[in-house]
């Protein structure tokens, strides 16, 4: 083993570390993943040095030219084994000084004047993820065009909504749909206003007093596309509060997803009979030669829990700790990268898979044609008649239990037979309760009338479509199988 290089701090020490400790305490393993934000965060703050007459700008333009090629390296195809021969490196901002002093020499260690890595962390983090926000907005915004989509193909399919998972009254398979895609959107405006509460620059804030140098923050700043320099030092080296709400909000989407999944493996099953799993995305069994496993709906469901012990993990690190910055925080970081691995994937495999899935609208017409799920229809059919509401659930109540005596349905009975629980009934009561007529008996904002889920599919389809455009230019990088998969190691 090469002996090892001195650490940044080493110079009020006597004493070499413990071996063991030394391992045990350094980020590298994991804040490796930082290299990109390092490294704009540094070209950042060598431009601020300029401006303040610590580097000459031809020391700033060789210090920049250094880091965009240090940042080049990380993209490289063997950047892992690059990186990993760094074996003494400390963390992110130790490697890239290393990097930069073996570059070009002693000019390099003149990048960390006026700066802490307290404040270097809490920049880069904000940059990852700001970054990986907008990533992922443009993941939802996928998803929930797919969604918008399959909703236009289903027409005027109908299917039976559930309460208490009991059928309660049709619905338009687009009215389903469409109550997903809400969730969605809603979970990118929650992206959008973590990132607006984050984008604020740290660089300058020192260790926690400020830098001692007269450095002009606003150049750092502006150069990172932040909104503006933070405004307390102590604050801007302690916050992590971005961190915790970004991962709440990824709870959220992670909670919308695994809903979704849950209902598809239940409507996959025999017994509901709805939807027909793409096998793309399905397994077997190896015991059962029959089974087609809904394996990506089960794991969906799972990855909410991973998620979402990334959010207590972080609120227990935070929890009770002092101003400003503790060697605890250190510890917020792998939840977010874990975090962000998982959400990452598991939204671009679902936009993949809403597409693919095949409704059997047959079996969900039959299902809504049985099970008195027009009875909510009846009882507002006898609203129209002047009958007060309660009243008239009681008259449909009674007419329900007749039916589940006589084994047949509302639409089976003879108008004489409806009489005996009310005489407002005529023979209108017939019309007002078929299936289409149920539908459209939900004729306001928001409801399932058919009409309604058409404005409604046309209005959603033009905030998502606005979503995607917005993060179209974002990209997804490397979106092959290895990379999506290794994309948090």
């Amino acid at each position: 083993m090469s002996e090892q290089p001195a650490k940044m701090w080493s110079g009020r020490f006597r004493e070499p570390l413990d071996a063991t400790f030394d391992l045990w305490q350094r980020s590298f393993g994991f804040d490796r993943q930082l290299l990109q934000e390092e490294v704009a965060a540094s070209k950042a703050h060598a431009l601020a040095l300029k401006a303040a007459g610590i580097l000459t700008s031809a020391e700033q333009s060789a210090i920049v030219d250094a880091l965009s090629a240090i940042a080049s390296r990380g993209m490289a195809e063997d950047a892992k084994q690059w990186m990993d021969e760094a074996e003494h490196s400390e963390d992110i901002h130790h490697f890239v000084e290393m990097k930069l002093v073996e570059a070009i020499g002693d000019l390099g260690h003149k990048l960390h004047t006026g700066r802490s890595r307290n404040e270097q962390i809490a920049t880069d983090l904000r940059l990852y993820i700001r970054s990986r926000s907008r990533t992922l907005i443009a993941n939802i915004g996928e998803w929930a065009l797919a969604l918008v989509q399959q909703a236009k193909a289903s027409g005027e399919a109908v299917m039976p909504s559930y309460t208490h998972l009991q059928r309660a009254e049709p619905v338009l398979v687009a009215h389903w749909m469409l109550a997903y895609v809400e969730m969605l959107l809603r979970d990118a405006t929650r992206l959008e206003d973590c990132v607006a509460r984050l984008n604020y620059s740290p660089l300058g804030s020192g260790p926690i007093a400020g830098a001692t140098l007269a450095l002009d923050r606003i150049i750092a700043a502006k150069e990172l596309a932040f909104a503006a320099p933070t405004s307390n030092s102590m604050d801007a080296t302690s916050d992590r509060d971005f961190v915790l709400e970004y991962l709440n909000t990824l709870t959220l989407l992670a909670l919308h997803a695994s809903r979704f999944a849950e209902e598809i493996t239940l409507f996959a099953t025999a017994e509901f009979g709805f939807v027909d799993l793409p096998e793309a995305f399905s397994t077997g069994s190896s015991a059962m030669p029959q089974k087609k496993n809904p394996d990506l709906t089960e794991l969906v469901r799972a990855k909410v829990g991973r998620v979402n012990g990334a959010a207590q993990a972080v609120t227990l690190q935070l929890k009770g700790l002092p101003l400003a910055y503790n060697k605890d925080m250190q510890e917020t970081q792998e939840p977010v990268f874990a975090a962000t691995s998982a959400i990452g994937i598991t939204v671009q495999l679902l936009a993949k898979f809403t597409a693919a899935l095949k409704f059997r609208e047959d079996r969900m017409r039959a299902a809504c044609e049985s099970g008195f799920l027009n009875a909510m229809a009846a009882a507002t059919y006898l609203v129209y008649k002047g009958v007060p509401f309660r009243k008239a659930h009681e008259k449909i109540g009674n007419a329900v239990r007749y039916c589940l005596d006589k084994g047949c349905e509302l639409n089976d009975l003879t108008l004489d037979e409806l009489k005996q629980f009310g005489t407002e009934f005529d023979q209108d009561f017939f019309a007002a309760i078929t299936l289409e007529a149920t539908l459209d008996c939900h004729d306001v904002i928001g409801g399932t009338a058919r009409h309604r889920v058409r404005e409604a599919l046309k209005d959603t389809e033009t905030r998502v479509q606005k979503l995607v455009d917005a993060f179209a230019s974002v990209g997804h990088g490397d979106s092959t199988p290895e990379a999506v998969l290794h994309a948090g190691a």
